[in-house]
């Protein structure tokens, strides 16, 4: 079983996303507010049984409900607002997270967490140190949808087809994302010869500042971190290896330790089954330092 803690818009999303993929027989929608999962869960079957899916979501506001799930994602939290940043919603969301991953403990102790909860990084952090899960177990998605905007902005510098883009971006899921251009390929043509290096300036800087925007336009991200949630699912899964961005545990890696930030990973059954260390410029470095810093400066505040 796939259990989604906070079934608001993303929850909702990555839930319908998730069920449409045929991820688990059995996805469970929870929240403390009564009536929204359960009202969430009756929509998404509506449009499940009309598409010939046997998938069954379920909705609840009873923790217990969760006993012997697979994974749980992580959604609980408030969520930005016009004009905020990831880290203002840090004192209000530690607690929220610590609340949830005691009951995962309770509940669900044998099952791999997915924090996606903003500051993804330190909420990351935070679930790990919480949970007291091996670091393998604990991923949080912030990549995987920072990847999504920054394919979106080479495929309108280059107009080539999606599918064609190779890409990734590492580092903190906040104004510090580190967009790799320089390694970005479209059908294995390397992006730096193919845009000029102003171009490749403005990709960088639309997909640190994107999120903002749609948040100002329409009040929150939705379709996009939903989806991303339930490509990471789909990874573990069906245990396909694929490299993915995603907020672990370090110990030495890129010669850090004890902060969790956004790596480019090996995603299976086990969860974090590789880390995938990259060879980084010295620009490169710079703006991973000031992602760790970022986070590190976080969570030195928070009882973990």
């Amino acid at each position: 079983m796939i259990t989604i803690i906070g079934a608001g818009k993303v929850g909702g999303d990555a839930a319908l996303f998730s069920a449409l993929k045929q991820l688990d027989d059995q996805i469970l929608l929870l929240d403390i507010a009564e009536g929204l999962p359960q009202g969430e869960a009756m929509d998404i079957n509506h449009m499940l049984s009309e598409q010939g899916i046997d998938v069954e979501v379920k909705g609840s506001n009873n923790y217990e409900d969760m006993k012997g799930s697979n994974i749980v994602v992580v959604v609980a939290g408030a969520g930005r607002k016009p004009g905020m940043t990831r880290m203002d919603l840090l004192k209000i969301n530690a607690g929220v997270v610590k609340d949830v991953v005691g009951n995962i403990k309770k509940y669900a102790d044998d099952s791999l967490i997915i924090p996606v909860t903003n500051p993804l990084d330190p909420m990351a952090y935070i679930t790990f140190k919480t949970s007291g899960f091996e670091r393998n177990r604990v991923f949080g998605m912030g990549g995987m949808l920072d990847l999504s905007r920054f394919k979106q902005f080479i495929h309108e510098a280059t107009n080539s087809p999606r599918k064609e883009i190779d890409a990734l971006v590492i580092g903190e899921h906040g104004e510090n994302m580190l967009p790799l251009t320089r390694l970005a390929k479209i059908d294995g043509k390397s992006l730096p010869d193919i845009l000029s290096q102003e171009k490749l300036n403005n990709i960088f800087t639309s997909t640190k500042n994107v999120a903002a925007e749609v948040i100002k336009l329409k009040g929150a991200t939705v379709h996009a971190p939903g989806n991303a949630i339930s490509a990471m699912i789909d990874n573990v899964v069906n245990s396909k290896k694929q490299v993915m961005p995603v907020s672990t545990y370090l110990d030495g890696e890129y010669g850090h330790s004890d902060v969790s930030i956004g790596v480019p990973a090996v995603l299976g059954k086990n969860g974090v089954e590789e880390i995938i260390q990259l060879e980084l410029n010295d620009s490169e470095k710079d703006w991973f330092e000031k992602g760790v810093k970022s986070v590190k400066d976080a969570i030195s505040g928070i009882n973990v």
